[in-house]
């Protein structure tokens, strides 16, 4: 691509996503800098129709972007992008938090009150989850509730059907039991203790314990570190979107599936790392995107390291984004939930 035809693209994207309206030709020749006429500025245009980088909306109308128009204006932007500046407010707030979820929590809401964008914090599954402690509640008559809760305070429920009923001040035993015996082990390494004790021969003798650990095993199945993914500002997305299309009808049902991903978040947690497969910044614009569902959005990411897993911070909103803004601030707070957890380890 010739110099000038880079420059007046970067103009009318940059313009475009200010104003949200259609860039002509006189106002590019007027702005540009570049001391062209009109009529060059229309030829710049036509080609850089012709490439796929902008269309024309409507007959009269100036040009748009297409996604490809802001992949190469965001490449342009990341070629010459400089460190992000450290916010010593947003360090302060992240400082405050108690847990690793927590602050994971403030960095979704910091990025998404920043941008007036969902905001989001990805924590990948981790391998070496502790087992907390473990109870075991009777309902009624030979269902058991067991609750695992895991370090961290993440939280599992699970009724067992039990093939004869158990004695509250049992449950409470056994609970005490499993607690002392296997309580700082990771789930992995929790489970295949229990399994190994009940192959212990000396144990056969004892019915009760054999039904504590048979009840322990299948509380522990099926628990397993899962990736977590904390979200806010889903409301802010509504306006923007709907103002920024054409087809409203169109818009809205790109909105209500994207709803309908953040409500099940499996799903988004699947796109998500599907579509953020290299440590550093990622930016997926629109059409990029591996879900036909995420086509009218932009996403931007970076990650951040905790331990032996690797994170991601990063904001979901309209292609017509400010991505320059988007980068700075995303790349800024993946850099200080690093420092925070380097801190707290």
């Amino acid at each position: 691509m010739l110099d000038r035809q880079r420059r007046i693209l970067e103009r009318l994207v940059s313009e475009y996503i200010e104003q949200g309206e259609p860039v002509s030709s006189a106002w590019l020749a007027e702005h540009s800098e570049l001391g062209l006429s009109s009529a060059t500025v229309r030829n710049i245009l036509g080609r850089l129709e012709e490439q796929g980088f902008v269309r024309q909306p409507h007959t009269s109308a100036g040009r748009v972007p297409t996604d490809s128009g802001y992949r190469l204006y965001v490449d342009l932007l990341l070629a010459g992008r400089r460190k992000p500046r450290p916010r010593p407010e947003f360090e302060a707030r992240l400082r405050q938090s108690g847990t690793v979820g927590d602050l994971l929590e403030q960095a979704s809401h910091l990025l998404s009150r920043a941008s007036h964008q969902i905001g989001f914090a990805l924590a990948g599954a981790n391998p070496s989850l502790r087992l907390q402690h473990i109870d075991f509640v009777r309902l009624e008559d030979t269902r058991v509730l067991v609750i695992v809760v895991a370090a961290g305070g993440r939280i599992t429920h699970k009724v067992i059907e039990t093939d004869a009923p158990y004695e509250p001040g049992t449950l409470v035993s056994a609970a005490n039991y499993i607690n002392a015996e296997f309580a700082g082990l990771t789930l992995d390494e929790a489970r295949e203790a229990i399994v190994e004790r009940m192959r212990e021969e000396r144990l056969l003798y004892d019915a009760l314990l054999q039904r504590t650990l048979a009840l322990a095993r299948r509380g522990l199945d099926g628990v397993a570190p899962v990736d977590t993914l904390h979200v806010q500002g889903a409301s802010f997305l509504f306006d923007e979107v709907a103002a920024d299309s054409a087809d409203r009808q169109a818009a809205l049902d790109a909105l209500g599936a994207l709803f309908r991903m953040l409500e099940e978040k499996d799903q988004l947690i699947e796109l998500l790392s599907r579509s953020i497969d290299a440590v550093g910044l990622t930016v997926v614009i629109g059409s990029e995107h591996a879900s036909p569902d995420l086509h009218a959005f932009s996403l931007v990411a970076s990650t951040f390291q905790d331990g032996d897993r690797v994170g991601t911070v990063g904001v979901i909103g309209p292609t017509r984004m400010r991505y320059q803004r988007a980068i700075m601030m995303v790349d800024g707070v993946a850099q200080t939930v690093n420092r925070v957890l380097d801190h707290h380890s």
